[in-house]
């Protein structure tokens, strides 16, 4: 990776890699304790059910930043501070989730970077359903897994490979 990848400053790897990167649309805010977070990209589709969330974050994380396509939903959370722990305790660098988190506060404690559109204390239904490995498309950003994720206090952005 050269040393603008390797920097994590996401206007930084705009001046660099102004072609190559796909940039979030803002609304997402920060959650997590960790404000600057980058990795590999893993996806999940699921709407309103955190079923495959749990699943994924049981997983060894290797770094890698899950990226949540909950459907851009307000009516309940995707993530909480039980899930986080887990993404934390295996190894996870971050979770992106186009919907909503709960326990915001015990998740800022967290070394974890967690973005997400808002919260909301109602839990979300458990029947499994969602995909894992498929492209996301939101916030202007088509989300593949393996192209990588960075994130701090200016925004997100998504660059394919961040060796070139």
């Amino acid at each position: 990776m050269n040393q603008a990848a390797g920097s994590l400053k996401t206007a930084d790897l705009y001046d660099v890699h102004e072609e190559k990167l796909q940039i979030c649309y803002p609304g997402f805010r920060h959650y997590g304790g960790s404000r600057m977070f980058h990795g590999p990209i893993a996806t999940l589709k699921c709407f309103e059910d955190n079923s495959m969330v749990r699943e994924e974050l049981d997983q060894p994380g290797q770094g890698r930043v899950l990226v949540v396509d909950g459907g851009g939903s307000l009516r309940c959370a995707m993530l909480g501070d039980i899930l986080a722990k887990k993404a934390v305790d295996n190894g996870w660098a971050g979770v992106l989730v186009n919907g909503c988190i709960r326990d915001a506060a015990e998740i800022g404690g967290m070394s974890l970077g967690v973005m997400a559109l808002a919260t909301n204390p109602r839990k979300s239904v458990k029947k499994g359903v969602g995909e894992t490995g498929v492209e996301v498309n939101f916030s202007g950003v088509n989300f593949r897994s393996g192209e990588w994720l960075y994130a701090d206090e200016d925004g997100i952005v998504v660059l394919a490979d961040p060796a070139a």
